[in-house]
């Protein structure tokens, strides 16, 4: 038998406020996605290139974010834009 341990998922409050202005279905499946990848780290998940950090793509969205062991902290959610990859 499998066991998988649960991270924790904080939401920076940029990317809680991000989130909260995106449409009522996007946000449910956003969350969704957050969810799969903190209980079971499963999702279209890539390490970021040139800087740290990870992107998780949900269609036309993406959530930045760190993790470690124990947590994973999303710092940015939105549409994938030219500007998306280039914030600190």
């Amino acid at each position: 038998m499998l066991y998988f341990k649960m991270k924790t998922l904080i939401l920076s409050a940029a990317a809680a406020k991000q989130l909260d202005a995106l449409p009522q279905p996007a946000q449910g499946q956003i969350i969704d996605a957050l969810n799969d990848y903190a209980m079971r780290g499963t999702g279209d998940v890539k390490r970021l290139v040139g800087r740290d950090g990870y992107r998780l793509r949900v269609g036309r969205y993406r959530v930045l974010f760190a993790e470690d062991s124990f947590t994973i902290l999303a710092v940015y959610v939105g549409k994938r834009e030219a500007t998306t990859y280039g914030r600190d």
